[in-house]
């Protein structure tokens, strides 16, 4: 999950340009996360990379989670 990318968009397209990297604490083991095929780890933080357009649908997705989303940045690419 560490440095977990989802980037599915249009490069050609200036949302699909820009990147962000979401800085998460506290996810936890949940019936929403047992559907991954990955063991979510409680301590430490996680690392999201997305796409702006993304960015909105992840972010639901982590606090569905019962993450807590720490920081939002950009990345120069």
């Amino acid at each position: 999950m560490h440095g977990q990318t989802s980037i599915g968009v249009a490069a050609n397209t200036e949302a699909g340009r820009r990147i962000f990297q979401i800085e998460v604490s506290g996810l936890r083991q949940s019936e929403e996360s047992d559907k991954t095929k990955f063991a979510i780890r409680r301590s430490g933080s996680t690392f999201f990379t997305v796409p702006y357009t993304k960015m909105n649908e992840e972010m639901q997705r982590i606090n569905r989670l019962g993450g807590i989303i720490i920081s939002v940045s950009p990345l120069v690419i």
